[in-house]
C-alpha cells in the first residue's frame, strides 16, 4: 500500500475531519509520525496540535522531546510538552503514564472542543486482544480497541505498524524508536517479540483472523446488550428470583454489567461470582465484598452493587424557597407553584409555611401519610416501599413549621393534602442525575 493508499483508507474512516480540531499524542514513534503528518493533510494546521509527554523514565526521553518539538515546528504544529513531576513509586507505571497522557490531553481537550488522536495500530490490536486473552478471561477482553471512545479516536487502527512504517519513509518523516517495546522484560514485549511471531509460524494469517474475531464478536456483543436492556429495562438492581431464572451465561453478563455501572468503570471478575450473588438469602440483608472496588447487596429481596467505601454521607439540611430548588446530597429538590391539581407531591400552599426545609431522616421520625390513615414512623414507611437502610440517609424529607409535608418517593403528608378549597398548590419533585433517574414526585 502506497502512501496516497493509506492517505485516503484513513481519510475514508471519517475520524479525521477538516474543521474538527484534533490533538495528536505524539510519542515520537512511527505510529504516531505518521498519524501527525496523515491529520495534518486531512485536518489542516488550523485546528491541530500535538501534545508529547516526557516522563522522564528513559535515558533517550529528551531526545524523543528534542524530536517531536522539531518535527512539529518543520510541520508547523503547535505542540504541548507534558513533564510529569515524579513517578510513582509503587504500583503500575504504565497505568500512571497513560493516566498522565490522557489527563493532559483531555484537559486541553475540553477547552478547545478537539478531539484526541492516539496512533494505535491493527498489530497494537492484535498485540492488545493476545495480551487481555491470556490476562484477563472475559468476553471484554476480546472485543479490543474502539475506533471511537468518546472525545479518543484511533484513525490508524485499520492499519498496521508496517504500514505506518511504509507511509513515514516515502513522506520522508524520521521517528524515534522506543527499544523498551521489544524487550523480554516487560509483558509488551514478550507479546510483541515471541506470541505474534509464535502464532504467524502456525498460520500465516494468525493476526487477519485475531482482528476477524474482534469485529464478529463485537456484532455479537450489541445482541447481547439489547438482551441486557430487556432484562434490566433501565434498572440498577434486579430480583434474585428472576436472576436465577436466566441462563448462567446471562446470568453472568447481568451482574458484570450492574457491578461497571455501579463502579463507574469496568471492574473485572465480577461476571465469574453470578452463581455467588444469585445464592444470597431473599430474606434481611447481605452483603458481599466482590473486589474491583465494588460490594454486592441483597435487600428484600433485589440485589444491587455499591462501592465499598462506606457508608453515604449524609446530607446537611438545607432551606427550600417557594418556589425554588436546593442540592440536597446527590438529589435536586424542586418546589414549584401552580394551580391546585391531585398528584403526588402536590400540597396545599395555604397549609405551609413560606419556607420549607430539606433534612434527612431522624429516629422517631412520624407522619401521617396521604391515604394510609393516622400516623406512621418513617422507618415503617421505607420498609413498606422497600428503601434500603444504607440509602435512607440520602432520602430528603421536607418539613415546613417542624412538622413532616413530603418524604421524597415514600409519601406524602395528608393533613397538607390539595382540597377543593385550595386556591393554589405546591409541588415538590427531585431528581437523581448521578444515578442516570428521571424525575420522581411521589
Amino acid at each position: 500500500m502506497s502512501e496516497r493508499e493509506i492517505l485516503e483508507r484513513v481519510r475514508a474512516g471519517g475520524l479525521l475531519v477538516a474543521g474538527q480540531g484534533v490533538i495528536v499524542l505524539l510519542s515520537g514513534g512511527r505510529d504516531s509520525v505518521c498519524l501527525l503528518e496523515i491529520a495534518l493533510r486531512i485536518v489542516g494546521r488550523a485546528d491541530l496540535r500535538a501534545l508529547h509527554v516526557n516522563y522522564g523514565l528513559r535515558d533517550q526521553s529528551d531526545g524523543d522531546e528534542r524530536h517531536c518539538v522539531e518535527l512539529c515546528g518543520r510541520l508547523g504544529v503547535p505542540i504541548d510538552v507534558e513533564r510529569p513531576s515524579a513517578r510513582p513509586e509503587r504500583g503500575n507505571v504504565q497505568a500512571w503514564a497513560r493516566e498522565i497522557r490522557y489527563g493532559a490531553a483531555t484537559r486541553i481537550a475540553r477547552r478547545t472542543g478537539a478531539d484526541v488522536a492516539a496512533g494505535h495500530t491493527a498489530t497494537d490490536q492484535v498485540e492488545g486482544v493476545l495480551y487481555r486473552l491470556a490476562s484477563a478471561p472475559s468476553r471484554r477482553a476480546l472485543l479490543g480497541m474502539r475506533e471511537r471512545n468518546g472525545m479518543l479516536v484511533r484513525p490508524l487502527l485499520e492499519l498496521t505498524r508496517e504500514e505506518t512504517g511504509v507511509y513515514c519513509r516515502e513522506r520522508g518523516l524520521d521517528w524515534r524508536d522506543d527499544a523498551t517495546n521489544s524487550e523480554r522484560t516487560y509483558t509488551r514485549g514478550r507479546v510483541r517479540g515471541e506470541l505474534v511471531p509464535a502464532l504467524r509460524a502456525i498460520h500465516p494469517a494468525a493476526q487477519a483472523n485475531v482482528l476477524a474475531l474482534v469485529e464478529i464478536l463485537r456484532d455479537e456483543a450489541a445482541v447481547l446488550d439489547s438482551l441486557l436492556d430487556d432484562v434490566l429495562q433501565a434498572r440498577r438492581e434486579i430480583e434474585l428470583t428472576r436472576l436465577r431464572e436466566l441462563p448462567a451465561a446471562l446470568r453472568r453478563l447481568v451482574v458484570q454489567h450492574l457491578a461497571d455501572v455501579a463502579a463507574g468503570r469496568p471492574a473485572p471478575g465480577i461476571a465469574a461470582r453470578a452463581d455467588d450473588l444469585a445464592a444470597l438469602r431473599e430474606q434481611g440483608t447481605a452483603s458481599l465484598d466482590l473486589g474491583s472496588g465494588v460490594r454486592a447487596v441483597a435487600e428484600y429481596g433485589m440485589l444491587r452493587f455499591e462501592l465499598a467505601t462506606g457508608p453515604a454521607p449524609v446530607p446537611a439540611a438545607v432551606r427550600l424557597a417557594v418556589p425554588g430548588s436546593v442540592d440536597f446530597g446527590a438529589f435536586e429538590v424542586r418546589c414549584e407553584v401552580g394551580p391546585p391539581e391531585r398528584r403526588p407531591g402536590s400540597l396545599d400552599r395555604a397549609a405551609l409555611g413560606p419556607e420549607l426545609l430539606v433534612r434527612t431522616w431522624r429516629p422517631g421520625d412520624r407522619m401521617a401519610p396521604l391515604g394510609l390513615g393516622g400516623t406512621k414512623s418513617l422507618q415503617d414507611l421505607f420498609t413498606a416501599r422497600r428503601v434500603a437502610r444504607s440509602r435512607r440517609v440520602t432520602v430528603p424529607v421536607v418539613e415546613s413549621s417542624g412538622e413532616i409535608v413530603w418524604v421524597a418517593g415514600v409519601a406524602t403528608s395528608e393533613r397538607f393534602k390539595i382540597t377543593d378549597a385550595t386556591r393554589e398548590a405546591v409541588h415538590l419533585s427531585f431528581d437523581e442525575p448521578r444515578r442516570g433517574r428521571g424525575r420522581d414526585t411521589t
